[in-house]
């Protein structure tokens, strides 16, 4: 594990956290897996007109910024670029991915939505490596 909490770099961190919403906004957009991802998760334009989308986005970003918080100190405070961004795959694919992968297959739910969820996760700690690589 890297160093003490007190050597992270709080704004990669926070930079780490933003582009895994910007990542959101992409990959959950209808254009992209927005659509499958609705049909896939049983969320209908109806279902979701009653939500605090306020709190949902907050509440997301909060838990970005644990991810990238933690991250953070698994790779240390001065990661090389190439190990971060292996070290955010292989959390993405094979922690998160292979997690969501347990609970999916024990609650029923699609391989496609498997995919996207997991493919989403994958790529969003990767981001936090390729981020927190590259700024140190």
């Amino acid at each position: 594990m890297g160093e003490a909490a007190g050597a992270i770099n709080y704004l990669a961190v926070l930079a780490a956290a933003a582009s895994a919403f910007a990542l959101g906004a992409i990959w959950y957009a209808p254009q992209v897996f927005g659509k499958a991802w609705m049909k896939e998760a049983g969320v209908t334009e109806e279902s979701a007109k009653g939500r605090n989308f306020a709190m949902i986005m907050g509440g997301a970003f909060a838990l970005s910024l644990v991810a990238a918080f933690v991250f953070a100190m698994f790779v240390g405070p001065s990661p090389d670029l190439v190990f971060a961004t292996m070290a955010g795959l292989s959390a993405g694919l094979c922690w998160v991915g292979a997690s969501f992968g347990i609970n999916y297959l024990f609650e029923g739910k699609s391989l496609k939505l498997f995919l996207i969820n997991g493919g989403y996760h994958t790529v969003q700690f990767t981001l936090y490596g390729v981020v927190l690589g590259l700024w140190h």
